[in-house]
C-alpha cells in the first residue's frame, strides 16, 4: 500500500520582520546589527474531509501575526549563558564582559532562547505557530517547519514533529 503525506507551504512578501540582534557566546560577540528576516511555513497533516490539510488563509494570518510581534524590535535572548540581562525602569540593560547595552524596554522583545541565531528564531517561531494554530482550533497537524532567512539564499529551518 502506498504511503501519502500532505503539506502546505506558505512564503509571502509580507511574512517578514525587521529586527536588531547580536550573537554572543563566551569569548565572542558580534556587533549589534539588524536583518530584514523573511519567514516561510510548512504544515504537514492529514487530508481533511474538505480536501485540504488546512486553509492557506489560516496559515498566512497566523504567520503574519507571529512575525508582527518581532517586527522593529531588538531581540533579547533571555536564556543566554554569557549575557547579564536586567530591567532598570523603562530600560533593558545587557552586559557582556566589559560591554554594556541600554535599550528602551518598548523596543525589546524578550525571547526564551539562548542565542538570537536564525536556527533558534526558527525554533521559537515554530512553537509560536503551533500555539497560534491550536487557538484557531486547527487539528490533524503532524509536523510544522519554519524557515527564517536573514538574507536571500541564507536561511535556517526548524521542523517539529507533533
Amino acid at each position: 500500500m502506498k504511503e501519502r503525506s500532505f503539506r502546505v507551504y506558505v512564503e509571502k512578501d509580507y511574512l517578514k520582520f525587521n529586527a536588531a540582534h547580536f550573537i554572543a557566546y563566551r569569548g565572542f560577540r558580534e556587533a549589534l546589527h539588524g536583518h530584514n528576516y523573511r519567514v516561510s511555513v510548512e504544515v504537514e497533516g492529514e487530508l481533511g474531509a474538505q480536501g485540504y490539510v488546512l486553509d492557506f488563509g489560516i496559515v498566512k494570518d497566523v504567520a503574519k501575526r507571529v512575525c508582527n510581534r518581532l517586527n522593529e524590535k531588538t531581540l533579547i535572548p533571555m536564556r543566554s549563558d554569557c549575557l547579564t540581562i536586567r530591567e532598570e525602569g523603562s530600560q533593558v540593560v545587557l552586559n557582556y564582559e566589559q560591554d554594556e547595552f541600554r535599550f528602551p524596554k518598548s523596543d525589546c522583545l524578550m525571547l526564551p532562547i539562548v542565542h538570537s541565531s536564525a536556527e533558534e528564531l526558527a525554533q521559537f517561531l515554530a512553537g509560536e505557530m503551533r500555539r497560534e494554530l491550536a487557538t484557531e482550533k486547527v487539528d490533524g497537524i503532524t509536523a510544522i517547519e519554519v524557515g527564517v532567512a536573514e538574507t536571500p539564499g541564507q536561511a535556517a529551518y526548524c521542523r517539529e514533529t507533533l
